[in-house]
């Protein structure tokens, strides 16, 4: 038997918002939608250049039904103090649909 996850991580998630600059044009910004407790791994790592790495994590936490705030999406991201994780997929990640597996990019300058 499969052991549950581990959600011992604190994340705030993150959803890009566009706000009029008063030009014609727009910047964005992140608002906080919710925190979430969740189980962090390191996967793989690589350079990308010479001044930043890329290291991919696998983030499980519980559940949330598609169309709610709570369940995280590829545009969004993940905030925990001063580290930034960009959600590139989603998937459930068992048969009972009880956890969610995000796989996420980390960008670390250097």
């Amino acid at each position: 038997m499969k052991r549950p996850p581990n959600l011992t991580r604190k994340l705030v998630l993150e959803d890009p918002q566009r706000i009029p600059d008063g030009a014609g044009g727009y910047t964005e910004t992140w608002v906080a939608l919710g925190t979430l407790w969740a189980e962090v791994k390191s996967l793989t790592g690589r350079m990308a250049g010479d001044s930043v790495s890329l290291q991919k994590y696998r983030i499980t936490l519980r559940a949330s039904p598609d169309g709610f705030a709570s369940r995280p999406r590829p545009d969004q991201r993940f905030r925990a103090s001063n580290r930034l994780y960009r959600i590139d997929a989603v998937a459930e990640s068992d048969p009972g649909a009880s956890y969610l597996t995000c796989f996420a990019v980390e960008e670390v300058s250097g």
